[in-house]
């Protein structure tokens, strides 16, 4: 069983990394990265961003198969790792919640 889908293997090296389930867990990958890893994982998502949503939008996102939900969370990173790359280059966002202290209450979505 493939890790990601097949169009998306080449992404399968940041699925350790990057592919993680919580908003915490990716804050608090992006708050111990280092720039340069920061960028890389950019570089190599960004372009493709796009073209993933349309993918990830054939499927209810209550039912997403494994391997595109890791393609998701892979693109949520991405989303968290951008302000860092893009503006701020520093991996800790300044004036951002303590990633220990900030909880997403995620109990209203079932």
């Amino acid at each position: 069983m493939p890790y990601l889908p097949e169009k998306y293997a080449d992404l399968e090296q940041f699925c350790a990394e990057w592919a993680l389930e919580t908003s915490q867990e990716r804050h608090l990958k992006r708050a111990s990265s280092s720039m340069s890893e920061l960028q890389a994982f950019y570089d190599a998502i960004t372009p493709r961003a796009a073209e993933i949503l349309t993918y990830l939008d054939t499927f209810p996102l209550d039912a997403l198969p494994a391997a595109e939900r890791r393609l998701l969370n892979l693109c949520l990173s991405l989303a968290d790792v951008s302000l860092s790359v893009e503006k701020y280059r520093v991996p800790l966002l300044p004036d951002a919640p303590y990633s220990t202290k900030f909880r997403a209450d995620t109990s209203a979505l079932g």
